[in-house]
């Protein structure tokens, strides 16, 4: 069994299950509210499993009100996945910074230390 991580960047990975998530941002909706827009692309059972996919990773959860069934957007996971990528983020950071210095480093010796154009004397030249 995949960890949740691994599910929430599985579930990530899709660009309709993003638009997915885009919409339950806005707040709560229905399966058939959520399907709306993906019904020329694809059917209502193929907008449902890609629900079920967002559920089984907690992005997503169903309610139960009578007859309607709410789908709401849970946000702990991304927090979880925004918190490993912010690790990793800081730690890329600190390898750019220290390339950084390190090419300024290059930069300024190259800079102090004369070529050897620089070094030549003129030689006259003859007609």
């Amino acid at each position: 069994m995949p960890d949740s991580l691994s599910q929430t960047f599985s579930a990530l990975a899709d660009p309709t299950r993003r638009a997915i998530l885009a919409r339950l941002r806005q707040g709560e909706a229905s399966v058939s509210e959520i399907a709306e827009p993906f019904l020329g692309q694809m059917t209502l059972p193929g907008v449902t499993k890609h629900l079920k996919v967002l559920e089984k990773a907690g992005l997503v959860s169903k309610g139960r009100e009578a007859q309607w069934r709410p789908c709401k957007l849970n946000a702990a996971p991304l927090r979880d996945a925004a918190q490993w990528m912010e690790d990793y983020r800081a730690h890329m950071e600190a390898s750019l910074d220290r390339l950084a210095e390190y090419l300024e480093a290059v930069q300024n010796a190259r800079s102090a230390t004369p070529t050897q154009h620089d070094t030549d004397t003129p030689t006259e030249t003859r007609p």
